[in-house]
């Protein structure tokens, strides 16, 4: 069997030979691997089954300076995610920042309107990215678009996390023109990501704390289920093969039958510090499938490479039963994380993640 085979298996619970894997790695334990191995691609040194497909870089110069008052000396653009005109300013710790929202003070639906958002779905950032597609399929390797910060995130972000859940309360017209402009953008970027032959797209919203929603299920339902069913739809509508996953972090054990019924097969990241892999599994396993369950909490910066060993048999045995478990960290691996434990995690899924 392989690779592709045995990946799309794994997330389709169809009985694979082996459970598929992979990590994240922050900027400081990447420069440990490389140091430690001499190669710059851990994707590739570690057989990662999949790789990611990129849009090509804009051509579009946004001066997004008018947005903000008392723009701080050392601003920039948000480094991971620099389009949409927000920025950030360094944080002491790290490699995090900490944002700027350009749309804090804008306060009519006709403002919404004129934003400059970005030209993601323009002709001329498609170029080449079937031709993408095609090489990892060719290559054996699953072919994935990362489109995270689908609805909720990047709507907060633009407008302040404060601004956006009180417009979510009291000033919904505002809270809809934003939202509904996010969807449209997002339902275009699906449909051509699954028209160039994608395996995998990846959404995701946080909108959930380490105990419970973040925000209330009903208003879950009331502004984002309906719009992220539409985001599904225009994908499975040009590709009804499409793996969806959807990445939320925390307890969001409230919505994960919602979503389920709009068409989600992969979830992520099922954190074992706020709920139970393994009853998830118990009650779920049969409609989706699972991508994650290693604690990046706990057991990887802070267990002993017996405890990571020890998490990951578990997960793999239980979780990973009959397939429908890609085994990961919940999130990435920060500087905490020691460089043993990441070898404990390959040497785990070589020793028992062959069923």
């Amino acid at each position: 069997m392989n690779n592709r085979e045995n990946t799309l298996r794994a997330l389709r619970r169809d009985k694979p030979e082996r459970v598929p894997f992979d990590f994240s790695l922050c900027p400081s334990l990447l420069e440990r691997f490389q140091l430690e191995t001499g190669q710059t691609d851990y994707m590739k040194y570690f057989d990662f089954p999949f790789r990611y497909v990129e849009l090509q870089p804009t051509t579009k110069k946004t001066d997004y300076s008018g947005y903000y008052s008392n723009l701080p000396a050392n601003a920039r653009p948000l480094s991971w995610n620099p389009e949409w005109g927000v920025m950030s300013t360094p944080c002491d710790t790290a490699h995090f920042e900490h944002m700027l929202s350009p749309m804090t003070n804008i306060d009519s639906v006709d403002e919404i309107m004129s934003y400059p958002f970005p030209d993601l779905a323009e002709n001329y950032r498609w170029e080449g990215v079937k031709e993408q597609v095609a090489e990892m399929i060719n290559n054996d390797l699953i072919a994935v678009a990362f489109m995270q910060m689908t609805l909720f995130e990047i709507s907060w972000y633009l407008r302040g996390i404060e601004n956006f859940l009180i417009d979510m309360l009291i000033n919904e017209d505002l809270c809809v023109a934003l939202l509904d402009r996010v969807t449209k953008l997002r339902c275009e970027m699906a449909r051509r990501y699954a028209k160039a032959g994608v395996d995998i797209l990846m959404l995701g919203d946080d909108v959930s704390t380490q105990e419970t929603m973040m925000i209330a299920k009903p208003m879950w339902q009331k502004y984002l289920k309906g719009r992220l069913e539409e985001v599904i739809r225009s994908a499975k509508e040009v590709n009804p093969e499409i793996l969806i996953f959807y990445h939320g972090d925390g307890n969001l054990q409230d919505i994960i039958p919602d979503l389920i019924e709009i068409g989600v097969d992969i979830l992520n990241p099922i954190q074992p510090e706020c709920m139970d892999p393994v009853e998830i599994k118990r009650q779920y396993g049969n409609k989706i499938s699972f991508w994650g369950t290693i604690g990046t909490q706990t057991t990887m910066p802070f267990g002993t490479p017996k405890d990571v060993k020890a998490a990951c048999q578990r997960m793999i045995q239980t979780v990973g039963r009959d397939g429908g478990l890609l085994l990961a960290p919940t999130h990435l691996l920060e500087p905490e994380v020691p460089w043993e434990n990441i070898k404990a995690f390959i040497e785990a899924v070589q020793e028992y993640g062959v069923y």
